[in-house]
């Protein structure tokens, strides 16, 4: 069943890559090809979750977010799992990004330069998430930890 999950995940991440938003299209200008020195990844599949941006080496996701996304139970879960993973999440909204690109991409350098304390110590860190708990499907229930 999570190998179904998973490649799931990986088509639907096929597909926003080709539908992205305007604000992902100007993101993604300004982080491809290691231009903040590193290596992102865009609408990328980790575990169950399609990830707007990611550098794996420094465990940092940059999500990029609409109104659809204000106060969202989801994000909220989301989030906590990433970061209980090691994972630092920066959100930003659509419209920061449109109009304040510089500002965007200047926090993200900032937090690139402060390393999460559990980023990977190599390179080339597994791509798959090998730390995420794997997501839950239809009727299974998560066990108190």
């Amino acid at each position: 069943m999570q190998e179904q999950n998973n490649d799931w995940v990986r088509r639907q991440a096929v597909v926003l890559r080709k539908q992205a938003t305007d604000a992902e299209q100007v993101l993604w200008r300004r982080l491809r090809g290691k231009q903040l020195g590193v290596k992102f990844r865009r609408q990328h599949p980790l575990s169950c979750y399609v990830i707007d941006f990611i550098c794996l080496e420094r465990k940092l996701v940059v999500e990029v977010d609409g109104g659809q996304h204000n106060g969202s139970v989801m994000d909220v879960e989301r989030d906590r799992q990433l970061a209980r993973s090691g994972f630092r999440v920066l959100r930003f909204w659509n419209n920061d990004v449109l109009l304040q690109i510089d500002d965007v991409v200047e926090a993200i350098g900032v937090a690139l330069a402060h390393p999460h304390p559990r980023a990977h110590p190599h390179p080339n860190p597994p791509l798959e998430g090998e730390e995420i708990e794997p997501c839950l499907t239809r009727g299974e229930e998560r066990h108190a930890q």
